[in-house]
C-alpha cells in the first residue's frame, strides 16, 4: 500500500491485507494484540492508535512516527533491525523492551516510558523531553549526546552506562546519584 490513510479501523476485528506499507497514516486504529510480524512500514506515521501487547517479530518500522498512542509492552527488540527509526511523541510505551537496539537520535518526547528496558542499546542524541522514565533500566546503554533535561524519574548510572556529552540539568543529576543513596537538596 502506498499513501493511504486508515482512520477509525479496529485491526483486530479486521487483519490488514499488505505486507508493506509505505507513506502510509493510521489513524485512531487499534491493533491491541495483534499479530504485525513480517509487516513493513516505511515513512509511516500512527496518531492515536492502540498497539499494546503487538506481536512485532520481524516487523520492520523504517522512518515511522507514533503520536499520541498506546504502546504497552512492546517487544521492539524483535522488530527488523535494518534501517529501524521510530520517534514517539506523547505516547505511553510502558513496559516495552528496546533491548539491544541501535536507535540514535529517537525522540521520546512527552512520552510515558514506565519500567522500559534499554539494556545495551545505542541511544545516542536520543532526546527524552518531558519524559518519565520511573523504573527504566539503562545497563551498558550508550548515552551519547541524549538529552535527559526535562525527564524526570530516570536512573542512569555512570560507572555502567556510556553518557559522555549527554545533558542533564541540575534538578536532574539525583538521577546519576541513586546509587549513592545521598541527600540532594
Amino acid at each position: 500500500m502506498l499513501d493511504e490513510s486508515f482512520t477509525a479501523i479496529d485491526f483486530t476485528q479486521q487483519l490488514l491485507s499488505e505486507s508493506e506499507y509505505e507513506s502510509c497514516e493510521f489513524k485512531n486504529c487499534t491493533f491491541a494484540q495483534v499479530t504485525l510480524s513480517g509487516i513493513t512500514f516505511i515513512d509511516c506515521t500512527f496518531h492515536n492508535c492502540d498497539l499494546s501487547n503487538v506481536d512485532l517479530n520481524n516487523t520492520a518500522f523504517q522512518e515511522v512516527s507514533f503520536v499520541n498512542c498506546k504502546l504497552l509492552g512492546l517487544r521492539f527488540d524483535t522488530c527488523k533491525s535494518f534501517l529501524l527509526e521510530l520517534n514517539f511523541d506523547k505516547c505511553t510505551l510502558n513496559y516495552a523492551s528496546f533491548f539491544g537496539l541501535k536507535i540514535p537520535k529517537t525522540n521520546f518526547q512527552n512520552s510515558s516510558l514506565l519500567e522500559v528496558d534499554f539494556t545495551e542499546s545505542d541511544l545516542r542524541n536520543a532526546d527524552f523531553s518531558h519524559c518519565n522514565l520511573t523504573g527504566t533500566l539503562f545497563s551498558n546503554t550508550i548515552l551519547e549526546g541524549a538529552d535527559f533535561r526535562k525527564a524526570i524519574n530516570f536512573n542512569v548510572d555512570p560507572e555502567l552506562n556510556y553518557i559522555r556529552s549527554a545533558k542533564f540539568n541540575n534538578d536532574s543529576l539525583i538521577g546519576l546519584l541513586f546509587k549513592y543513596n545521598i541527600i540532594v537538596d
